[in-house]
């Protein structure tokens, strides 16, 4: 490789790694933040108070209007496996770096 080439090789490659760890910071600080609601959305679901929303909402006594996505017997349960597969794979990441 001329080196020409070589340095515009490195600078794509100086581009490509710049950008993308500041995606990732961005979305791992994100992620950080979301932390909180995952354990308190993990707590609720399965809880006598989801499995009394859930009720109430099944007869109707909840407002039209409220949304209630997290009454579906799937919206939760996919966020939380999504969570634990994304946990494992920052684990296995971190393992292989090791």
């Amino acid at each position: 490789m001329k080196q020409i080439e070589r340095i515009e090789r490195m600078e794509q490659n100086l581009e490509r790694a710049t950008d993308a760890l500041r995606v990732l910071n961005d979305a791992l600080d994100e992620y950080e933040v979301a932390q909180d609601a995952l354990h308190e959305l993990d707590t609720y679901y399965g809880s006598d108070t989801w499995k009394q929303d859930f009720s109430d909402d099944e007869q109707g006594r909840l407002p039209n209007t409220l949304k209630r996505g997290v009454l579906s017997e799937d919206a939760i349960w996919n966020v939380l496996e999504d969570y634990r597969a994304l946990k494992e794979r920052l684990d296995m990441l971190n393992a292989s770096q090791s």
